[in-house]
Order: structure tokens, then C-alpha cells, then sequence
């Protein structure tokens, strides 16, 4: 019988000599030993959220699902400790019984803390980082099977790189989170114009505490989404309410639409237009965490891209353009975020405009994404590390001004390259 790992998306998979699913820190240090005996590779997979090959490795592959325990909650500091298997919706929903919540959170909340925090994986707010900006501290497991605490004063560089490692260093096996107070959040969506939009950009991003926009490069529409909080107490929709628009509306007739047009692509511009005016008009009042992430049931796969805020305008209206020349049914996402200080955040040391292209599965993606990154480029982007991208260590290392401070913190984490693969030996190089 053999393993076999496949990621959320279907287009990323491994058969690993040993998968394993550990039930204790013990047990996980065991599995290590194992591993440096047999001389096994180490990944970590999470919940398999990212769409490139990250995770995968011919040699020992983990899935810390079940260390998924919150250990400690202090509500008058707002520093909570969890395990690096709970997802974020699993401890969204267990410390708000606390009177806690994560300052932002994405619109997927399927991942785990630790493999969302390893790939800067992100919300939207030009006052608010990305979720590893949250984490006060780190629990690294080496390969040796030792455990160490890293933060800002214990490892000031260590820290830096593990808040954003892409499983680089070692294996997270948990991590303390600086958390806010519960909040609630009004949720308004609403068509407006992207030209009008472009042209007020910077008034709907700081005029929000969260602005995104979704659009269509045959659509002139933005469906734009701004949250803000409330004082006023959570109003849940009714299911049935919720269940047409999340589920029936936005997945299963755009999942019908996008397999129609990978059959008949003329039918694209159509599907954008119907699209853009059906996704209008709704508003939420609801605990934050229920309306920052929405159901995604269609499959798709992806590239996101952080730019400096300054280019936001003329990059949108140039990959709204340029995907007018390919055949994708997908929206075009864009975000804001505040800058951090991780060695490999893609929005290290800048504020930040993140823009995500689409691809339905089973269309080709390469063409488009390919063309998208070379605009991408022009503007000195950065790959957000969990999504599609063509980038190499040669082409990254100049973007990023703390990159050789990240290679000697790995090379001092895992100076046999233990947790390394093909794609970290790609993007980050070999170890030494």
C-alpha cells in the first residue's frame, strides 16, 4: 500500500515514503529521529490550501492535524498559545467563548495557523499586517527532535525568519498569538465602476479598515467589499439567506458557469458580465470572523502577487487589460496590507497592494499567469509564498532586502538541508 498526498486545489501531489499523522510533540520528535535514520526529507503539510509544491517530498511527510489544542488563553495581555495544526476558523471560533479574535483574517479560514502564518497569508487593511505579524513567539522543532522558543528577544533574527519560513527551518509546533478583543464587523458589498474606484483608490482604502475588490476583465464593475466595525450587536442572516448567496450563487452556478466556459471559452465575456452584476448588494452584521471568510467550494488554482501600494492603479488597470487576452471565467482579487518586519514577508518593509489572478482547474494557467508575472515584475513584486508563481532564488534574493539574514538563520536551523525539497532548494536555494 502506498501514501499518497494530494493539496485542496487537485493540482499538487506527492507519494511520500512515510506519511504520518502524530499525536503528541513526543511522538512527533520520534517520527523525526526516524526520518535522520532512514535519511528522509521532512515537510509539513497543512491543509493543503496552498497551490504550489511546497509540501511535497518523496521522503517523510507530516500532518500535524491532530496537535490542534489551544494551550493557553490570557485575556488581559490577548496572548493566546495554540498548537500549529488548529486551523483558523477552528480557533476563531474557540476564543471568541474568550472575548478574543485575530485582528484580520483572509476569506478562506481552512488553513492551519502554522501554515498560514508560514506563507504570510493575508487579509485586507492598509493599517493591518499579514496573520505571522501576529505572532509573538514560535515553538521550532529541530530535526534532532529538540524544541526551542523563538521571539524577539530570545532570537531576534530566528524569530524574524520564523514568522514567514515556508517550513524552511524546522517543524512549528506551536505559536503564541497577540489577539485583540472580539469585535463586529458590518460587511457592505456593493458594484461600483472600477474606474471609479481607480480614481478615488486611496479613499477607499484608507477610508475603510478593510477594502478589497473583486472584477472581471470583461466587466467594467468592481464588486467591492468593505468592513468595518460595529458597536452594534451580531445580526446572523438567516441560513437559508446565507446558503443562496455563499453556497448556491457564488459556488455551485459560478462553479456550473466556469465548467461551461472551459467547454465553449467564447462564452467568457458573458459569464464576467452576469457574474459581476449577480454579486451585488448584500450586507452582513456579524462576530468578524464569519464575515471576513466566505465558503469556497470550486477549485481553482492561483498566483498573488504583493507590489508596492504606490503602483496599485496603473498594475490593476494593466492585468485588468492584459486578462482580457485569455480565456479564464475567474475573477481578478486585489487587497491592501500594512507592512511587517519578517525577513521573507512579501509586504516586508512596505505598504503593500496584493493582486490575485485565477485559474478554473483543468484550464491552462501557465500562459496567463505567466504573462501576469512578467507585469508583476515591472513593479518589483514579491510571490505570495503559498500561491502559483515562477520565480527562482536568483530572481527573488534582490527583492527582498533581509534575504541573506534569513539564509544564515536556516543554515543555523538546518544546516543538512533536513527539511528541504525541491521547491525550497528553487526558491530559496540549497541550504549551504
Amino acid at each position: 500500500m502506498t501514501n499518497s498526498w494530494v493539496n485542496w486545489a487537485g493540482d499538487q501531489q506527492c507519494t511520500p515514503a512515510v506519511l504520518a499523522t502524530p499525536h503528541s510533540v513526543d511522538e512527533l520528535a520520534d517520527l523525526l529521529g526516524s526520518a535522520g535514520t532512514a535519511g528522509y526529507t521532512v515537510r509539513v503539510a497543512g491543509t493543503g490550501h496552498s497551490f504550489t509544491d511546497a509540501v511535497l517530498t518523496d521522503g517523510m511527510l507530516l500532518n500535524l492535524a491532530r496537535l490542534n489544542r489551544v494551550l493557553d488563553v490570557d485575556r488581559t495581555s490577548g496572548l493566546v498559545r495554540v498548537e500549529a495544526g488548529i486551523t483558523l476558523n477552528a480557533a476563531s471560533t474557540a476564543l471568541h467563548e474568550h472575548g478574543l479574535a485575530f485582528p484580520n483574517l483572509g476569506d478562506i479560514d481552512g488553513q492551519t495557523v502554522a501554515g498560514a502564518t508560514a506563507t504570510a497569508t493575508h487579509g485586507t487593511g492598509a493599517t493591518l499586517p499579514n496573520l505571522s505579524a501576529a505572532v509573538h513567539s514560535v515553538e521550532l522543532m529541530s530535526a534532532d527532535g529538540s524544541r526551542i522558543e523563538l521571539n524577539e528577544h530570545s532570537d531576534p533574527d530566528g524569530w524574524r525568519a520564523a514568522r514567514v519560513s515556508v517550513g524552511a527551518l524546522g517543524v512549528v509546533t506551536a505559536v503564541t498569538l497577540r489577539m485583540v478583543p472580539s469585535f463586529v464587523l458590518e460587511g457592505i458589498e456593493r458594484p461600483i465602476p472600477v474606474a471609479d474606484v481607480l480614481a478615488d483608490l486611496d479613499s477607499f482604502v484608507d477610508g475603510n479598515e478593510h477594502f478589497e475588490f473583486y472584477m472581471f476583465a470583461h466587466s467594467p464593475l468592481a464588486m467591492t467589499k468593505r468592513n468595518n466595525r460595529v458597536s452594534r450587536p451580531e445580526r446572523p442572516r438567516a441560513e437559508p439567506i446565507d446558503w443562496f448567496a455563499d453556497i448556491l450563487l457564488s459556488n455551485y452556478v459560478f462553479d456550473a458557469l466556469c465548467k461551461l466556459s472551459r467547454r465553449q471559452p467564447r462564452l467568457v465575456p458573458w459569464i464576467h458580465r452576469g457574474a459581476a452584476y449577480a454579486g451585488s448588494y448584500r450586507r452582513r452584521v456579524n462576530r468578524s470572523y464569519r464575515v471576513f471568510a466566505s465558503p469556497r467550494l470550486l477549485r481553482f488554482t492561483e498566483m498573488e502577487y504583493a507590489i508596492p501600494r504606490e503602483h496599485s492603479a496603473d498594475a490593476i488597470r494593466e492585468i485588468k487589460a492584459l486578462a482580457a487576452g485569455f480565456d479564464t471565467p475567474m475573477p481578478i482579487e486585489v487587497r491592501w496590507v500594512a507592512p511587517d518586519d519578517a525577513f521573507l514577508s512579501p509586504a516586508g518593509g512596505r505598504e503593500t497592494c496584493y493582486i490575485a489572478v485565477h485559474q478554473y482547474r483543468g484550464m491552462d494557467f501557465e500562459p496567463y499567469f505567466r504573462a501576469c508575472e512578467s507585469v508583476f515584475d515591472r513593479y518589483q513584486g514579491r510571490p505570495h509564498w503559498g500561491k502559483r508563481h515562477f520565480q527562482t532564488a536568483a530572481t527573488l534574493r534582490e527583492r527582498y532586502p533581509e534575504w541573506d539574514r534569513f539564509a544564515e538563520v536556516r543554515r543555523r536551523f538546518d544546516p543538512e538541508g533536513r527539511f528541504a525539497n525541491a521547491y525550497l532548494d528553487r526558491v530559496l536555494g540549497p541550504v549551504s
